[in-house]
C-alpha cells in the first residue's frame, strides 16, 4: 500500500467551503510525487473528496487573530490534509 496525499485550502472552516488552494502528493510511483498544475483544484470542497474516498486526517485549528490584525493577509488558515491508500503492484517481489 502507499499512500496519497492531498491538502485543502477552504474558504472557512467548514468542510463544505469552498477550495481556494490545494497541493497533492502521490507515493504511488505512478505519477509525479507532486502534482496539481492544474488551474481547477481536483475537488470544489472538502466534502466531495470524502465523498471519493479520501481520509480526513488533519484540519487547522481554528485561531482569532491578534487584535488590530484582524484583516491583515498571511497563511491560508483552513487547512485539511486527507489521504487515501492505494494498492500497488511490483513487479519480482512479494511486497
Amino acid at each position: 500500500m502507499r499512500q496519497q496525499v492531498l491538502v485543502l485550502y477552504l474558504a472557512t472552516s467548514a468542510l463544505d467551503a469552498n477550495v481556494v488552494g490545494w497541493s497533492e502528493y502521490d507515493g504511488t510511483g505512478s505519477r509525479n510525487p507532486t502534482t496539481g498544475d492544474s488551474d481547477e483544484p481536483p475537488y470544489p470542497n472538502g466534502l466531495a473528496a470524502l465523498q471519493d474516498g479520501w481520509r480526513l486526517i488533519q484540519a487547522s485549528p481554528l485561531l482569532p487573530p491578534y487584535p488590530g490584525h484582524e484583516y491583515d493577509v498571511s497563511f491560508l488558515k483552513h487547512e485539511f490534509f486527507f489521504e487515501k491508500l492505494v494498492a500497488v503492484a511490483h513487479e519480482g517481489t512479494n511486497r
